[in-house]
């Protein structure tokens, strides 16, 4: 069992947390990803019309809505296989989702708020206080997070509903024991699902604003391995991509284990654990004793062209998101021969 610190997130556990300011000012509120219903519905389509039952979307529109039992019923009936089936029930899902999903939220404190990247703080909205890892770096006047929608939250939920721009909030911190280590000669390896890249998005902008990608005259590679459903699930991930494009030592891997259902999507699609696996260097998992699920990725090709390789003895990790993922997120390094002492993990959820 792994033991993967979270962040402190219950609300007498957040309110100790010493006050950084009396106010902070929302000066940024705005979506990172988008509606894309039009090509779920298409999409959605195509495959029913693969099945034979092309005018069944047609036939379970109620208004604006649709009665997705009766596609479902309709679906078992005809005998459409599983994995058929399944395929639209995953469009299904995207399509009824609440927008926006995602939120870019920054904060202009009233005072120096000094933290490490990689640390997180309590945000007091409406007496309801939420921890949010900090995702600009510390050199920064603001304080940015990414925020994604949870149903059912108390100060998510309001975040994405109510929040405006010149609206004060309180905030508490900064915490958190997952920061980044001084240069060294060791590559660095980000790993990452969901929101979890924010406090990376951090230590990444820093590490680079520093000249802490180079040590001895030698350059670092700095990867950066990304897991979400949808492309548009990835916080930053244009300002990834263009990073990746412009810095020789910068890796940006997204995988994406949906995208392939609504566009042509030809990069990763395999959970980040057994990704990261695929791109260790050709000998490196010779003797390495995989966990249950993971043998597979010994040896199996990455689905890009990317050449670099990593060498898990000379790396330093970094592992967030939600905690079950970041347990197997760990679990997959270890066994890969990264040394302990240069692992830092944080979960949450």
């Amino acid at each position: 069992m792994v033991e993967i610190p979270k962040h402190l997130n219950q609300h007498d556990r957040a309110s100790r947390l010493p006050l950084v300011t009396e106010r902070g000012t929302v000066t940024l509120a705005e979506p990172m990803d988008r509606s894309r219903n039009r090509r779920v519905l298409d999409a959605i389509r195509d495959r029913l019309s693969d099945v034979g039952r092309a005018g069944l979307l047609r036939e379970a529109k109620r208004g604006s809505d649709y009665d997705w039992g009766t596609v479902w019923t309709e679906l078992s009936d005809a005998g459409v296989s599983d994995g058929k089936r399944a395929a639209i029930e995953t469009l299904a899902e995207r399509f009824e989702r609440a927008y926006p999903s995602l939120l870019r939220l920054r904060v202009r404190p009233d005072g120096k708020v000094d933290f490490s990247p990689g640390q997180y703080v309590t945000l007091r909205a409406r007496e309801t206080p939420r921890a949010y890892s900090i995702a600009s770096s510390p050199t920064e006047e603001h304080l940015e997070f990414a925020i994604r929608r949870v149903p059912g939250g108390r100060l998510t939920s309001d975040l994405f509903t109510h929040v405006r721009e010149g609206e004060d909030v309180v905030v508490r911190g900064p915490n958190g024991h997952m920061v980044l280590d001084e240069p060294s000669k060791r590559d660095v390896v980000f790993l990452s699902t969901g929101t979890g890249v924010a406090p990376f998005k951090s230590m990444i902008d820093y590490l680079f604003e520093r000249g802490w990608d180079e040590y001895g005259g030698t350059k670092r590679d700095v990867w950066l391995f990304q897991g979400c459903a949808w492309a548009d699930d990835v916080p930053y991930y244009h300002e990834f991509l263009e990073l990746d494009r412009v810095l020789d030592n910068f890796h940006f891997v997204p995988t994406l284990t949906r995208e392939p259902l609504l566009s042509e999507w030809d990069g990763e699609t395999d959970y980040v654990q057994h990704v990261f696996l695929q791109y260790l260097r050709d000998d490196a998992l010779a003797d390495a004793d995989l966990p249950a699920g993971l043998a597979d990725s010994a040896g199996a090709s990455p689905d890009s062209d990317r050449q670099a390789r990593i060498d898990p003895a000379n790396v330093e990790v970094y592992a967030c998101g939600i905690t079950a993922m970041v347990e197997t997120l760990v679990r997959a390094a270890r066994a890969a021969g990264v040394p302990e002492r240069h692992m830092q993990y944080e979960g949450f959820g």
